[in-house]
């Protein structure tokens, strides 16, 4: 019978085992989800103070200032090293803000939104080793235009 309760204790275990490491994804996804809403909110309020027809940097300094209020860990033109054919080229890219190491926010203040930009906002959070970055576009009469605030994931 040693053996029978062994067994049982060790799938048990299996089983508590997996199940912490789908909760921790759940929560992971769930501290996600918090953060990219709070870069909406924030987004909308520089919007809504600043307008539209400003320069990308002055989005880029007031959005990291509303994050910072807010409680967030927000780094600005991070530099980020890529590895192509075993050379480590530094400061390949910058990312415009980086909030909480895990939301790459890209800042545009352009007429329309080519596609370019959304590659290269999944370029950049594949790169950098992310799961999620936002796109924003300032230039618009209002964000909460669907054609203003995009969210692009790798692999989530």
């Amino acid at each position: 019978m040693k053996y029978e309760a062994d067994a049982t204790n060790e799938y048990f275990m299996l089983f508590i085992r997996v199940r912490h490491n789908e909760e921790m994804r759940s929560f992971a996804r769930m501290k996600t989800n918090d953060i990219t809403f709070s870069i909406r909110r924030a987004a909308f309020k520089v919007h809504s103070t600043l307008g539209p027809g400003l320069l990308e940097s002055i989005y880029e300094s007031a959005l990291a200032h509303e994050l910072v209020m807010a409680g967030h860990g927000v780094k600005t033109q991070c530099p980020v090293a890529v590895v192509y054919d075993g050379v480590k080229l530094d400061r390949a890219f910058r990312i415009d803000i980086l909030v909480d190491d895990c939301v790459v926010v890209e800042i545009k203040s352009v007429d329309s939104l080519h596609e370019v930009y959304f590659k290269q906002l999944l370029s950049y959070i594949k790169l950098s080793d992310m799961r999620i970055g936002l796109l924003i576009n300032f230039n618009c009469v209002s964000l909460v235009d669907r054609k203003s605030i995009f969210r692009i994931v790798n692999n989530l």
